[in-house]
């Protein structure tokens, strides 16, 4: 489904963001107060910018929040993407959307109803901790608020999982009780995992489990021989 995204802000993530969406088809419109960052979208990436302070009234009006599906809220302060949530609520807005840089706004977001509250911090710390931790991990993303946490793993071809099935292996005593075979990858083709579905070396794996089980996922999907 094609979308109308207003984004105000276009700093660094708030760009490429605005560049990805577009490139998926997206109608993206961004509220940008500094004309040169504004002209700038537009000369190279052709994206349509609204040059003024998303903060204020009635250059949020401009922006027809009321007929996006999303507004997101990408400025550099979190009062800042406070008032434009509020104000685009205020005008009608069906979906609101903030990217948090103060973990102590969390609170306050949530008491006034929004919900869909992306932390910079806590996203880059829970990955960067992770890669620490597992060096097996080449991708991860804490879910919620940090008891789950999604991971990308490649299957050596030593794996004694390889050439088993994920309806054998979850049944295995030793799966671990949290874990969840959310994808699979081979060769760039990304498939959904079936009972019948068979584990290949060199094969990437989408998995879900508890924060506190992740330990015994990496070990029972890559260690060489089978888990008792």
């Amino acid at each position: 489904m094609k979308m109308k995204i207003v984004i105000a802000g276009a700093g660094r993530g708030g760009l490429n963001l605005a560049v990805h969406l577009q490139r998926l088809g997206h109608t993206v419109l961004i509220l940008e107060r500094d004309p040169v960052v504004a002209q700038h979208a537009t000369d190279a990436y052709g994206i349509v910018v609204l040059a003024g302070d998303a903060t204020d009234a009635a250059t949020l009006r401009q922006a027809q929040p009321e007929r996006a599906d999303a507004v997101l809220a990408m400025l550099h302060r979190d009062a800042d993407n406070l008032g434009v949530s509020l104000l685009a609520r205020s005008l009608g807005a069906k979906r609101l959307i903030v990217r948090m840089r103060d973990p102590s706004y969390r609170t306050v977001y949530e008491e006034v109803g929004i919900r869909q509250i992306l932390s910079e911090t806590e996203i880059l710390v829970g990955a960067l901790a992770t890669a620490i931790e597992f060096e097996a991990v080449r991708h991860s993303m804490v879910l919620g608020s940090g008891e789950a946490i999604a991971v990308e793993l490649t299957l050596p071809t030593r794996a004694w999982t390889v050439g088993k099935s994920v309806s054998e292996i979850a049944a295995h005593e030793g799966f671990p009780r949290s874990c969840v075979v959310a994808g699979m990858t081979k060769g760039g083709v990304v498939q959904a995992p079936r009972g019948a579905s068979v584990l290949e070396g060199g094969m990437d794996l989408l998995i879900v489990s508890a924060r506190e089980d992740l330990p015994a996922v990496v070990d029972f999907f890559l260690r060489e021989r089978e888990p008792r």
